[in-house]
């Protein structure tokens, strides 16, 4: 069974629902995780939307294969305090770049609980809306939870969401996180190590036709005229390491393993660095 909650914040997450939630409920709730479950999930302006794929049961009365809609809703973080909370992480170096970068950092939690607020949920009363159309009576039935697990793999790949089940949008943040004096010289870094940003039209879409390079001078090659360098200049580190491979986060879309996608690449580029190095 593939591990639900591969990072801190989804297992933060899933702890969250597992507080205040039968454990008989939870363990047929993971089964309805899946996509031959869920038949439809969307987010929209913080409401967690699905269609869920009931079972038939003659002995209820149910002889049609139902479908069930579930919804999920967390407490909105007030205006006010978003404004409080955007102010206190844009005076951390440290919070705006890893947040600028599409990472959640490690320490986003506490930063909010110094506001007297938090961003992943605790309990049930972080939640403003749980409710399913099936029968059951018990809040949150199985459905909701299969969604719940859902949702936090969701927020293993993007981690943002957290941002606008709480009420604020990423674009917002974004904007709201660029405009402070750090996020305009994280900005400004950003764009210089782009290589986008050095990318030139080509004149044509076909390659034009030239004159050809002259031929080599294999006299002054084979006679040794021309010497070679003595010594390599070491190569520079980029001052932002790795900064589109980090731009997909840990948990890309197509990545399916368990471990970070960003941990495994740092260690291949490390491989890479140390690989000969003796040699040269």
């Amino acid at each position: 069974m593939t591990t639900l909650g591969k990072t801190w914040w989804g297992q933060r997450f899933i702890a969250a629902l597992e507080g205040f939630t039968d454990q008989g409920r939870l363990l047929r709730g993971r089964g309805y995780s899946g996509d031959s479950r869920i038949l439809a999930f969307a987010i929209t302006d913080g409401l967690v939307t699905a269609t869920v794929r009931g079972n038939v049961n003659p002995y209820y009365g149910v002889y049609k294969e139902p479908r069930y809609q579930a919804r999920i809703q967390m407490a909105p973080i007030p205006a006010k305090d978003w404004d409080k909370a955007i102010g206190h992480l844009g005076s951390s170096a440290a919070l705006v770049a890893r947040l600028l970068m599409n990472e959640m950092p490690d320490g986003i939690d506490d930063a909010f609980a110094g506001m007297k607020l938090h961003l992943l949920p605790r309990g049930h009363r972080d939640f403003a809306l749980t409710d399913c159309s099936c029968p059951d009576y018990a809040n949150p039935c199985k459905h909701i939870a299969g969604v719940y697990y859902r949702l936090a793999a969701q927020l293993d790949r993007d981690p943002f969401l957290l941002f606008e089940l709480r009420g604020l949008s990423r674009e917002r943040l974004n904007q709201a996180l660029a405009a402070t004096p750090l996020g305009k010289a994280l900005a400004t870094l950003r764009n210089d190590l782009d290589p986008a940003a050095s990318v030139v039209p080509a004149e044509s879409f076909f390659t034009r036709p030239g004159l050809g390079a002259p031929p080599p001078d294999y006299h002054a090659f084979w006679t040794g005229q021309q010497r070679l360098p003595t010594e390599i200049a070491p190569a520079t580190p980029a001052a932002v390491p790795a900064i589109l491979v980090r731009k997909a986060g840990d948990y890309p879309a197509f990545w399916e393993r368990d471990s970070s996608f960003v941990a495994v690449m740092e260690e291949l580029y490390q491989r890479v660095r140390e690989k000969n190095r003796d040699v040269l």
